[in-house]
């Protein structure tokens, strides 16, 4: 069963595709016992400044992150970086080229989507202004214009592979982002491993190379996941000698199945990720840690 969490490290904010601004998701994060949080807006961090802004006057430790979409050999993976310098520029000259992968592909599914019979979806693009739609972006206004009775039902009828929606895009490969994620002071951690499908095989490939690119850790608890899913990601770790981490990748409230904190236990076998971070990220948030690594 989920629990109460001190510590989040994936969550969401208007400066991707997240429904709270960042200033939000801090005091909702400071409502729910959060201690340590980190924001990890997708290829940005441009919520960083106001969520420290917030996190100062909350008493909350926040963890300056962001979620890179990559590939490896075709197949998509997030990698999400923690504790990066959010003002260095390999860094952000990256996370530009992958905006410019999503401007694309946004435009694409909106053009899919109006020759498809939905009109109205080019405004999701055009009434964006300096933000980048998402899928989830489109999820939202299928679901507001009554094209979908629930927003997987978005995902399952026109924005995966093979429906109506959906777009390819070719994002910066998984070692770039591991390199510029350590480059920036970060660690490199592999997103939700059990949600993308992909065989035991695949997913042994996969934590080799991103082991060998660098990569230190791999979301073993995350909102979503069941206690089955909690051993298979305990199991990866374990095997490529990851640290693990934990996040509930947090978007909103209206999904009540995922909020911030609410996470199960890592099991004590695993190394946490942050059990080496530097002191500024310890007090007094490490010492709520402890106490609830020790329950």
């Amino acid at each position: 069963m989920a629990s109460p969490s001190p510590i989040d490290l994936h969550a969401h904010s208007t400066a991707s595709d997240g429904t709270l601004s960042p200033a939000a998701l801090v005091r909702r994060a400071t409502a729910q016992g959060v201690k340590v949080l980190a924001l990890t807006d997708h290829d940005t961090v441009s919520g960083l400044d106001e969520a420290q802004r917030e996190a100062a006057v909350a008493g909350v430790t926040l963890v300056p992150g962001v979620e890179v979409s990559t590939q490896w050999q075709g197949r998509d993976l997030h990698i999400v970086g923690l504790r990066v310098g959010p003002s260095d520029r390999h860094l952000l000259d990256g996370l530009a080229w992958n905006q410019g992968q999503r401007r694309r592909r946004a435009r694409t599914i909106a053009e899919r989507l109006e020759r498809a019979g939905i009109p109205g979806a080019m405004d999701v693009v055009e009434g964006a202004g300096d933000s980048i739609p998402t899928r989830s972006h489109f999820a939202r206004f299928l679901l507001d214009g009554g094209w979908v009775s629930g927003f997987q039902q978005a995902f399952d009828r026109y924005l995966r592979r093979g429906k109506p929606g959906w777009a390819c895009v070719d994002w910066m490969q998984m070692d770039t982002a591991v390199r510029l994620i350590r480059g920036a002071g970060g660690v490199a951690v592999l997103a939700h491993p059990t949600v993308y499908g992909y065989t035991g095989a695949w997913m042994r490939r996969i934590l080799d190379a991103f082991s060998a690119a660098g990569g230190e850790g791999v979301e073993v608890v995350s909102g979503s996941t069941d206690s089955q899913g909690v051993q298979k990601a305990t199991g990866f770790a374990l095997r490529h000698g990851l640290r693990g981490s934990v996040g509930s990748d947090f978007h909103g409230p209206e999904n009540p199945w995922v909020e911030l904190g609410r996470l199960r236990q890592m099991p004590g076998t695993v190394k946490p990720v942050w059990s080496d971070w530097p002191a500024e990220f310890q007090p007094p948030a490490m010492e709520a840690i402890n106490r609830h690594d020790a329950t």
